[in-house]
């Protein structure tokens, strides 16, 4: 009888310790709907709840989608926001008219969920803006701390890697960030990916893709109390 509770407690936290360790889509923007090119734009169709001008809308997957929010802020009210291949994708979000501290930005909750990490896709054209840095807010915008400073690489013509396309994925160009204990079981977060040059020309675009924040759940109290149980089993049959 021991040995069968001893083994069904072992068996329940092999699941439990699995299913911790496991990372989860906590938002998660693939932009697989286009919608209008032109200034000021907003996404249309089912995948999104546009959140007013110049957003990408509500994450199309992850349990925390709700209330979630991706837009892109430019100080050149003649930017365009245009929805063209993705990095193996059938869309992305582009902007041009890039001015030093333009920016795109997701907003969204981690509250149940820790060891959060970024992934994202982006890319540049000839003429768009190189450089980048990843910034956090977790006061709902009034303060923001620096996170990493990154190159973005150019899709398409002489020089570049690679061309974004609908069909083939480049991880090249992807970039992976882990945002830190700050940022676990937040109500709000707010990350932006902020030019830090301007475009060398008005229609040198930039555009992003698989923007995908993930984490591990936080157990519940009781899962916790289990695993308490289970290093006591497990002490127990080694004395």
């Amino acid at each position: 009888m021991k040995t069968f509770v001893r083994s069904a407690v072992a068996a329940g936290v092999v699941v439990l310790a699995s299913s911790m360790a496991s990372a989860d889509v906590i938002v998660g923007w693939s932009f697989p709907t286009a919608f209008p090119t032109g200034a000021g734009n907003v996404p249309t169709g089912t995948s999104y709840l546009p959140p007013g001008p110049n957003g990408a809308g509500v994450a199309d997957s992850g349990a925390n989608f709700l209330g979630s929010q991706f837009i892109s802020v430019h100080s050149n009210a003649a930017a365009t926001y245009t929805s063209p291949a993705g990095n193996g994708s059938q869309y992305s979000f582009s902007s041009n008219n890039w001015g030093i501290g333009d920016y795109y930005q997701a907003t969204f909750s981690t509250l149940g969920f820790q060891g959060v990490s970024l992934s994202w896709d982006q890319a540049r054209s000839s003429t768009g803006p190189a450089s980048f840095r990843l910034r956090l807010s977790l006061d709902g915008g009034t303060t923001f701390s620096d996170l990493l400073d990154y190159t973005v690489l150019q899709s398409g013509g002489g020089g570049s890697p690679g061309t974004w396309s609908t069909s083939t994925y480049n991880a090249l160009y992807t970039e992976t960030f882990v945002l830190g204990a700050s940022v676990a079981d937040q109500a709000s977060v707010i990350v932006r990916f902020e030019a830090l040059v301007a475009a060398s020309a008005p229609t040198g675009s930039n555009r992003i893709d698989n923007v995908v924040f993930s984490g591990t759940v936080i157990p519940a109290p009781g899962a916790i109390a289990l695993l308490g149980v289970a290093g006591l089993v497990s002490r127990r049959r080694r004395g």
